[in-house]
């Protein structure tokens, strides 16, 4: 059965909502860093309290149906969770986050190349595979934002691609689900083994020293814009971010759905021009009207 043109406008307004939530959380981050908690700290009770949430919404079934199916799951919990963040963020103390934000933005072309070898029903036409580039285009005119200056990073850029190897594995390797569980039950298995990865991410952070991995400033939750800021990573990015995306995923296919990942930086270029007062530059202005053209390309799938 081939899902009617308004179905799908509702799947792509998801994704794009989504996008959204995920390209505020920035600012978020940055604001709970501020406020002495470490990156590690962040997503490591990003992902208990979300799993702890899905967990009493739907506690019936804990097992998948063989074991084959439970380690994809394992799979996408590690990359699309731990090692996803642990990267990004630590890319982020070693290189420009103009540096990272390009490389990790440039996932929705690697998923592109990956899901068009790995599988036949990802492959794109012509059109869309055009609209995939433009946007990309876009995408690194919103990241320089009219600054043409990059410095090389070894460690922290190569930290940055691993990051976005570990995105695309998660987007390719989840889809292999589709149809045999509901979303709720693959996110939540996802944040129970993201959760408990994070584990040995606090005590490597903390060098093996377990006062310092339970040393966590919980005091400062008493603070109203770190406890908004934090439900909003929690509930918004993490908790609906990740079910609404892995049934966006499902319906829009995944390299297409993954195209969107190009909004995120001009998602957190609005953000930041508002709460932080950052300069938008007319060069930044361009990359998001072509954002916008190549969404629009990439839309429309090829004809039978």
């Amino acid at each position: 059965m081939i899902p009617s043109r308004n179905s799908l406008a509702f799947w792509h307004l998801l994704a794009i909502i989504t996008i959204t939530f995920w390209g505020t959380s920035f600012v978020s981050t940055k604001v709970l860093l501020n406020h002495g908690f470490s990156a590690v700290q962040i997503f490591s009770l990003r992902f208990a309290i979300t799993y702890l949430i899905l967990l009493a919404a739907s506690h019936k079934q804990f097992r998948s149906q063989n074991w084959k199916h439970e380690l994809i799951l394992f799979i996408s919990g590690i990359t699309g969770c731990t090692l996803y963040f642990w990267t990004e963020n630590t890319a982020l103390s070693f290189s420009p986050s103009s540096n990272v934000a390009l490389i990790i933005c440039a996932n929705p072309l690697l998923i592109l190349i990956l899901g068009s070898i790995f599988y036949k029903s990802e492959r794109l036409g012509k059109r869309q595979v055009l609209g995939c580039l433009v946007t990309f285009v876009g995408m690194v005119l919103v990241v320089l934002n009219g600054k043409f200056v990059l410095k090389l990073s070894p460690v922290g850029d190569l930290l940055a691609c691993s990051a976005g190897v570990m995105w695309a594995i998660y987007s390719l390797v989840v889809k292999q689900l589709n149809g045999k569980y509901n979303s709720l039950f693959i996110t939540r298995k996802m944040f129970f083994y993201g959760t408990l990865m994070s584990i040995p991410a606090l005590f490597i952070e903390a060098r093996g020293d377990v006062s310092k991995v339970l040393d966590i400033p919980w005091q400062n939750f008493m603070e109203p814009v770190v406890a908004f800021n934090f439900l909003c990573l929690t509930v918004c990015c993490s908790l609906f971010g990740y079910l609404i995306w892995n049934n966006v995923l499902k319906q829009l296919g995944t390299v297409l759905a993954s195209n969107y990942g190009y909004v995120a930086p001009l998602i957190t270029m609005i953000t930041a021009a508002i709460a932080l007062g950052e300069r938008i530059t007319p060069i930044a202005i361009v990359g998001a009207a072509a954002i916008i053209v190549g969404m629009l390309l990439a839309e429309f799938k090829r004809k039978a």
